[in-house]
């Protein structure tokens, strides 16, 4: 199988389960240009290759690290080893990004927290100051 996979021998859907994708995803990211399509001989259908599965388990794993598929597109250009500098620097500026986000989910964990402790402490008052809270929000 490992030879098959090398030679260009999986459907489009080997693909996508070998990836953990569906094949809709495999196609938009060859719209998106980050995977190539493959050429199709006369009457058959597209084969891909063990380096199409590692390319789209590449893009799944820099979307889950925060990365636009812009950025991923970017990313995939620099990856022939010579350009460490300019990866860091992306993944530099998805770091800020992630921190920005970290500290708005910390903000809105305190406002929230202290909100649920005040409800807590008033029962019985007919104005929840949850609700009093969010009202006066704009």
């Amino acid at each position: 199988m490992e030879n098959e996979n090398a030679s260009g021998n999986l459907t489009i859907g080997a693909v996508a389960n070998a990836a953990g994708v569906n094949v809709e995803t495999i196609r938009f990211y060859q719209l998106r240009g980050l995977l190539p399509r493959p050429d199709r001989p006369y009457g058959r259908i597209r084969r891909y290759t063990g380096a199409d599965v590692a390319r789209v388990r590449f893009v799944k794993a820099a979307q889950r690290l925060g990365f636009s598929l812009d950025e991923i597109g970017e990313l995939l250009k620099l990856d022939d080893g010579t350009h460490c500098n300019e990866a860091a620097d992306l993944a530099s500026q998805r770091l800020a990004d992630v921190r920005a986000r970290l500290a708005d989910l910390m903000r809105m964990e305190a406002a929230l927290a202290k909100l649920v402790g005040e409800c807590k402490t008033q029962p019985g008052t007919i104005s929840c100051p949850l609700i009093a809270a969010l009202h006066g929000c704009d």
